[in-house]
């Protein structure tokens, strides 16, 4: 077991070095010159060169790429020229727990509604419960996030005030207000995952209802609720895992989408503003971040699967 948990942290750790080299090679050919960007439109020459020799631009790209690692693992990702304040301390403390707790809310709210929605549909197969279940779940896979959040924020915010439409509270430092805040954009960026849920759960619940082992269960006398749950959800919770941990890339995809119309200060927002000013240094930092998370997940997603079922544990 820690030969296999060895080899996997190797493997990840290869990733995130090849998917640091490439997104800094071409955030360096990405178009527009960042120290004209932080100068503003006059300058002298002097100055420009000082700059450009201050942000280590006027070193080879192997050179540039070797400080930036160093100071990546070292938790030195220099300073932002826009808000004056440390890439680490904007990134990692500020930026990062906004998206995380949006991810988590919207992962949370997917799962609580899906899962108990595609029991629901494969229990009662070929009803109208199970037609309606269906049409719900490929409207919400349908659904664009963006225009989502915007009719949610119309309906809920604006003409029932019942939420706030932008602004972000600590679930921490005040989880009941961090929850009322959290509850719109939660809802807009887990209504694809909870349809895909939905279809996922029901899909092979069907199927392993259809299995042997179920049908001995039924002839042991076992109670309909004990068949699903245990027997039937027991085949389903794999494909779920694997299909979530796959996922995350598209949930953190549509968490950028979700924090700028609900004006959430994370990671997603953060990248947005740093592109459009220039900024690399924090572009690279936020794309190492998801980059680190998404591969982070998958890793826990392998480790999972000998727990899941114990015939894939190394032997």
């Amino acid at each position: 077991m820690l030969l296999f948990v060895g080899r996997k942290l190797a493997q990840t750790i290869f990733i995130l070095l090849m998917v640091s080299i490439v997104s800094f090679t071409l955030l360096k050919l990405a178009p527009g010159d960042p120290v004209q960007m932080a100068l503003g439109s006059e300058y002298s020459q002097e100055a420009y060169a000082s700059l450009t020799h201050e942000m280590g631009l006027d070193q080879s790209l192997v050179v540039q790429y070797g400080h930036w690692l160093w100071g990546f693992i070292t938790g030195d990702w220099g300073r932002s020229y826009v808000g004056r304040t440390p890439i680490f301390q904007y990134a990692f403390v500020e930026a990062l727990p906004v998206t995380l707790t949006l991810a988590a809310s919207a992962l949370f709210l997917a799962i609580l509604i899906g899962v108990p929605l595609g029991v629901l549909s494969a229990a009662r197969q070929d009803t109208i419960l199970d037609a309606g279940t269906a049409a719900l779940s490929l409207t919400g896979t349908a659904f664009p996030s963006f225009y989502l959040g915007i009719l949610l924020i119309w309906i809920f915010g604006v003409h029932f005030g019942l939420f706030p439409t932008m602004g972000f509270v600590a679930p921490w430092q005040d989880f009941l207000d961090g929850v009322y805040h959290m509850t719109l954009p939660a809802l807009t960026l887990s209504t694809y995952f909870m349809a895909m849920i939905v279809r996922l759960v029901r899909a092979n619940l069907i199927e392993a209802l259809q299995q042997p082992y179920v049908a001995a269960a039924r002839a042991r006398g076992e109670s309909e609720r004990r068949v699903i749950w245990l027997h039937g959800m027991r085949n389903v919770l794999m494909p779920l895992v694997t299909v979530l941990g796959l996922q995350l890339g598209a949930l953190l995809q549509g968490a950028v989408l979700t924090e700028t119309v609900f004006s959430l200060p994370g990671v997603g927002q953060m990248i947005t503003n740093a592109v459009l000013n220039r900024e690399y240094l924090v572009v690279q930092a936020g794309v190492m971040m998801t980059g680190c998370l998404f591969i982070f997940v998958n890793l826990l997603v392998d480790l999972a699967y000998p727990w899941l079922d114990p015939r894939l544990k190394p032997r």
